[in-house]
């Protein structure tokens, strides 16, 4: 993983996507991840991040979180979206509830 972040050092991208990355991470490495992704942060370029989970967003703090149903952007918002849908699952900001 630590190549895959150098990498992405080295060619300066304006746009980095990173599916996934917290997938099957202990605590420990979920850090050090967090630790690489807000060292690719510049004022200049973008991160997104594919996630199921807050874990990973309460180390990263991310600028927008947007929620998807379907393929579609059906919520945009801050780090609360990401809460709500931790302790109360989908249901609760699902596109037939809004």
């Amino acid at each position: 993983m630590r190549v895959c972040f150098f990498k992405l050092q080295v060619l300066g991208a304006d746009l980095a996507i990173l599916d996934e990355i917290d997938s099957g991470l202990d605590i420990d490495a979920l850090k050090d991840v967090a630790k690489a992704v807000n060292g690719l942060l510049t004022p200049v370029n973008s991160v997104l991040i594919i996630t199921h989970y807050l874990r990973l967003l309460e180390f990263i703090k991310p600028t927008y979180i947007h929620v998807m149903e379907d393929g579609r952007i059906v919520k945009t918002g801050d780090i609360s979206i990401a809460k709500v849908l931790e302790e109360e699952g989908y249901k609760a900001i699902s596109e037939a509830q809004l």
